[in-house]
């Protein structure tokens, strides 16, 4: 039994009328066949999400208990860290394009993820995303289109991220300033006496204590040796998390953890010093504030390993490498991009060639 238990995702959900494999369809809670159309509901826990407590795990007490063995396949190229996936067939690095090798595919534990954010756009909407995005750009190669759009190498990509829930408590002291103007009497440039008016700050002591709950701090959960996905993108509304269900993961690939809940959870709590330091501030009041010590305690910590959806592209244009990315449940996107030597050069040559009509024609 426990054996057909770890091997369960690694097994393809077969359609029941041709056989075919069934893949999750972006935006709902099914999977359908995309031969006869067929498609079966995915069965989604009612009971929610569960946080689990932090410290138990920290202790590694109880983790083989939300935990499970996955295939894994390792891209010697760059170093990503690939699930395969029941629906992996073109077996390419997402990050870097490099084919991977089924027969190198190895087993390793993980845990389970609580929650997935399942992909709101299929792959047509991201080419139509990519293609506006390419005739936004300015001197970029006429054949842009044709190197970037190899469906073999655009990817939807699940994420690994950590999210951390707590009851925060901190003390704090600090100063609180309050603005005031006063007018002087000051030389300018040209040597003149001149009214200036200069604001400057009144500082007040100031103690006490904020307290609140930390909701769903999310902390990056894989290095993305390559291929990093860009800050500006990196936006997701976690209130569409659903309980995992591998159904989800259907005719995607999922990028494994490689930080550890160890390493995350020290990154949490330097975002939480953050947190507690914009409330100590805006406790403070004032028009503007300074913290000089601050104790913060967490209490009530759990967390869950979550996926987020994106799309991800590697395509080589004159032999080098450009990544683009797009957030696959809200359609932001953001890449690298090569330009036209030729297009940024006749474009100088034209405008030197107006500058010298206009010098022309202004000494007639």
């Amino acid at each position: 039994m426990e054996e057909q238990k770890i091997q369960k995702t690694e097994l393809k959900k077969a359609c029941v009328n041709c056989g075919a494999e069934l893949k999750y369809k972006p935006g709902t809670t099914s999977i359908s066949c995309e031969y006869c159309g067929h498609e079966e509901t995915i069965a989604v826990d009612k009971n929610g999400f569960e946080e689990l407590e932090l410290y138990p795990f920290l202790k590694e007490m109880g983790a083989q208990k939300h935990s499970e063995e996955i295939s894994m396949l390792h891209c010697k190229n760059c170093g990503a860290d690939q699930h395969v996936e029941e629906n992996y067939k073109s077996l390419h690095c997402v990050y870097c394009g490099q084919p991977l090798v089924i027969e190198d595919a190895y087993t390793e534990n993980w845990i389970l993820p609580g929650a997935v954010l399942p992909f709101q756009i299929d792959k047509k909407q991201s080419f139509t995303i990519f293609k506006k995005w390419v005739k936004r750009l300015w001197f970029a190669p006429n054949n842009l289109k044709k190197a970037a759009l190899d469906p073999q190498f655009t990817k939807g990509l699940y994420l690994p991220y950590w999210t951390f829930d707590a009851q925060l408590y901190a003390s704090y002291t600090g100063q609180r300033g309050e603005y005031y103007y006063e007018t002087k009497r000051v030389r300018n440039a040209n040597g003149k006496m001149v009214t200036q008016r200069v604001r400057k700050t009144r500082w007040y002591p100031a103690a006490g204590e904020v307290s609140g709950f930390v909701d769903d701090t999310l902390i990056k959960a894989s290095h993305q040796k390559t291929g990093r996905i860009p800050g500006k993108i990196a936006f997701w509304d976690l209130k569409k998390l659903q309980p995992f269900d591998s159904g989800f993961l259907s005719g995607f690939v999922t990028e494994k953890y490689t930080i550890p809940l160890k390493d995350g959870h020290l990154h949490s709590k330097e975002e939480a010093k953050n947190i507690a330091n914009t409330w100590c501030r805006r406790d403070i009041g004032g028009d503007t504030q300074r913290v000089l010590s601050m104790d913060m305690q967490l209490s009530e910590e759990t967390f869950k390993h979550i996926l987020l959806p994106v799309y991800v592209s590697a395509y080589r244009y004159n032999g080098k490498k450009y990544n683009f990315f797009i957030n696959g449940e809200n359609g932001r996107i953001s890449g690298t991009r090569p330009y036209s030597f030729w297009k940024i050069f006749f474009t100088v040559l034209l405008v030197l060639a107006v500058i010298g009509v206009i010098v022309f024609l202004s000494k007639k």
